[in-house]
């Protein structure tokens, strides 16, 4: 049995999503056109935090949290006016997530290119997040 690669599957993701900078991405957040989702694990971040403002929708619940005709559905997880931007540590997962909810009929998605990493470096606030 051949299986395909969780390298091929980003690549052919990468093929079909919107890809996007840190540089570009801030931008978009200084002119309230995007709401962030970051899609790591809780663990991840009760370890380095989260940038500022950003929702968190673990990529295991993506999309349970976001259909409307599933029991775990969570309404308002962002503005459906503005871009969903997905990251992740260094934006495998987060392109891998982005097509699936391309996949799922969202129309302005995208993910950043080096993920929360990026976003860091780019100088985005990081905050942290508290266990509950």
């Amino acid at each position: 049995m051949k299986i395909k690669s969780s390298q091929e599957l980003v690549k052919e993701a990468l093929e079909n999503i919107e890809t996007l900078d840190a540089k570009k991405v801030k931008l978009l957040i200084k002119d309230e056109k995007c709401d962030l989702l970051d899609i790591r694990d809780i663990r991840e971040l009760w370890k380095e935090g989260t940038v500022k403002n950003s929702k968190h929708i673990p990529r295991g619940m993506l999309e349970f949290w976001l259909d409307p005709k599933s029991n775990y559905y969570k309404e308002g997880k962002f503005n459906e006016q503005k871009k969903i931007i997905l990251f992740c540590a260094l934006g495998f997962r987060s392109a891998l997530a982005t097509k699936t909810l391309v996949d799922m009929g969202f129309k302005n998605v995208a993910h950043v290119n080096g993920g929360f990493k990026a976003l860091k470096e780019e100088g985005l606030e990081v905050i942290e997040k508290e266990k509950k």
